[in-house]
């Protein structure tokens, strides 16, 4: 678990460092910084989904994960998450005057804890759905070996100091799912290492990818996409990789 344990600190040392230089950003400034963020993303995600062996998986894990996760409301689910630790987390403020400005400090409020739950939302899907935290977490729990996990702790920092800058404190809390995910497949990866392949880890990760691009026309503002709806995707296509020969060699 060591190596899931860094992977937080660099995540909450980068967050920090982001939130402590956004308090001298202008509105202009951190738009643009929002808009670098949207970029990098778009690229990470490219990079990943064009790894892919069956676009037909991919299109079929997409679009049932999407029908699963729009039935659970699972985007919705996480927002509600993020918005109840932004709650525990924040200190309550009184407002001293009441009517028109009760109302503006209640709106302002409620955009703060949508900030925050968005951001949260965000940097934890993109800090668990790739190749690295599943390669890396299984290299850390059976090899003792922590380099994939060391350099993907690196370069989330690095991301972690833009979305912060960019989106907020959220960011930071992107750490539990960290935890939960990272850590479970650390621990398990001695059971579970026999039945990963290659190619499950490459289908997994452009499914991944995908999601990761979609975060990426979220952060430039192209269009609002309920990105944590597609994570059931992920499932669909491991069941695909596994399945589908299965299937195929019952009538060979």
């Amino acid at each position: 678990m060591l190596a899931v344990f860094v992977n937080c600190g660099a995540v909450i040392l980068g967050s920090l460092i982001g939130l402590l230089f956004s308090k001298k950003f202008t509105d202009e400034l951190s738009d643009m910084i929002q808009t670098a963020c949207g970029i990098i993303t778009l690229v990470i995600g490219l990079q990943m989904a064009f790894k892919y062996n069956s676009i037909v998986y991919m299109a079929l894990s997409l679009i049932i994960g999407a029908i699963i996760g729009y039935a659970l409301d699972i985007d919705g689910a996480i927002l509600r998450f993020g918005g109840w630790l932004q709650k525990i987390t924040s200190p309550k403020k009184k407002t001293a005057v009441e009517g028109d400005l009760l109302g503006s400090d209640i709106a302002l409020e409620e955009q703060k804890k949508h900030n925050f739950a968005y951001a949260f939302l965000n940097a934890s899907v993109l800090f668990c759905v790739g190749a690295m935290s599943i390669v890396g977490s299984f290299k850390a729990g059976v090899e003792h070996d922590y380099t994939i996990i060391f350099t993907k702790s690196i370069l989330d920092g690095f991301m972690a100091i833009s979305f912060a800058a960019a989106m907020g404190i959220g960011t930071m809390f992107s750490i539990i799912f960290i935890l939960i995910y990272q850590g479970g497949l650390t621990l398990l990866s001695g059971v579970l290492q026999p039945y990963v392949s290659e190619l499950l880890i490459t289908e997994v990760s452009a499914v991944g990818g995908a999601m990761i691009i979609m975060i990426g026309v979220n952060l430039l503002g192209l269009k609002k996409i309920k990105t944590a709806n597609y994570l059931p995707a992920l499932m669909i296509e491991i069941l695909f990789v596994v399945l589908v020969p299965l299937v195929k060699g019952m009538f060979v």
